[in-house]
């Protein structure tokens, strides 16, 4: 294997490691987002109220959680990048 090959072999490996980091965060505030969405177009279109009831309130609520999450997964993902930069020689 020449020198580039794996050069790029260990670039692609770290890339994936990276996106290894946080899946499940990601997936979770996506379900939760998805989920909050959904309660909340549902609640719009059963009441009058909308938004402004219970459950809209808490769909809300869910959906911020969501968000969170991929904040939360964007930060994990930041800081490993940083103490692990990428070193070919590694």
């Amino acid at each position: 294997m020449s020198e580039e090959a794996e050069l790029i072999a260990k670039q692609m490996a770290y890339v994936d490691t990276i996106r290894a980091i946080g899946v499940r965060e990601r997936n979770l505030g996506f379900l939760l987002c998805l989920g909050g969405s959904l309660a909340l177009i549902w609640i719009s279109v059963q009441t009058e109220a909308g938004a402004i009831s219970a459950i809209g309130f808490t769909a809300l609520a869910v959906i911020f959680v969501g968000w969170g999450l991929f904040f939360y997964s964007i930060v994990k993902r930041t800081r490993y990048v940083r103490a692990h930069p990428f070193d070919p020689n590694a």
